[in-house]
């Protein structure tokens, strides 16, 4: 089985990008092409274009949250009105290199793919599992709620996604913002949504128009009721679909599912066994963070 996901989740080439860093410490990727509207702002970034120790770096002054927020917030609202990041969200993302560091700065969302710095995000797949009959029949076949992403969404317009996904902006927690997707995107009420258990966490480091996704994906499973029907809230979802897992695992093959998606319906395929592990070569190593 041929499995885009897999591949594109790593599909990243350090040489192409300069590491970003805060002090000694690396914070992000930016792309070479991206680094000359840098140095537009000498006094804030400092560059090295060329050799082991090249890099950008923020100047030494921002030594603090409040100092670093604040110097990255006015490059990018002019990188913004130029047009260079777009999809402005209105939400606010912490730089840090793990979900439970303190902030280092803090960002427009938009821009974490530009600077190429860590974000986190919960997926949920939604499980129906169909009871035998009281005849004793054999159980129906699993099945999985799949949406399908609006056609007005900044990223991944249009593609197959798990029935929840979103983004955890700072200063919310990771079954926080399970719930809050929930609702939003699916109406699955906070009661039924905290029955979800965990799956593993998925390691994501590609090259995407807007920059580089550096991204930790907390993977989540539901069993829904059988009667249960997905209704959007946030108009960010254009249809929810029903489908059989041999269906499902076609989409992935197809790459009909955005990366992301794949990766986390396929971390609940194979922990439930409907596929077997050596049809997806490769997929061990997005369960571990990329060594660069």
């Amino acid at each position: 089985m041929s499995l885009p996901c897999i591949t594109d989740a790593r599909r990243f080439d350090a040489n192409a990008h300069l590491p970003f860093y805060f002090g000694d410490e690396r914070v992000g990727w930016i792309r070479r092409a991206d680094v000359a509207l840098l140095a537009r702002w000498p006094d804030v970034f400092t560059i090295v274009d060329a050799g082991p120790d090249a890099r950008v770096t923020l100047a030494a002054e921002f030594d603090n949250v409040t100092a670093r927020s604040a110097a990255l917030g006015s490059v990018i609202g002019a990188l913004a009105a130029e047009g260079r990041i777009p999809g402005w969200r209105n939400e606010t993302y912490a730089i840090r290199n793990a979900f439970d560091a303190p902030p280092l700065a803090y960002i427009e969302r938009a821009a974490s793919r530009f600077f190429g710095t860590m974000t986190y995000a919960v997926h949920l797949n939604g499980v129906v599992e169909y009871a035998a009959s009281a005849a004793g029949a054999t159980s129906s076949a699993p099945q999985l709620w799949i949406a399908r992403r609006s056609d007005t969404k900044a990223t991944d317009p249009g593609m197959l996604d798990n029935v929840v996904a979103g983004g955890i902006g700072w200063g919310l927690g990771i079954e926080p913002t399970l719930a809050k997707e929930c609702w939003e995107e699916a109406g699955i009420a906070a009661e039924l949504a905290a029955r979800a258990t965990p799956g593993r966490t998925v390691h994501v480091l590609q090259s995407l128009p807007e920059g580089t996704q550096a991204e930790q994906i907390f993977v989540y499973d539901l069993v829904l009721p059988e009667d249960f029907v997905p209704h959007n809230q946030d108009g960010e979802v254009g249809e929810h679909r029903l489908a059989r897992i041999e269906e499902t695992a076609r989409w992935i093959e197809e790459g009909r599912m955005t990366v992301d998606a794949g990766l986390a319906t396929l971390d609940l395929m194979l922990r439930r066994q409907w596929i077997d592990e050596d049809a997806c070569e490769g997929i061990a190593a997005i369960f571990e963070p990329p060594t660069l």
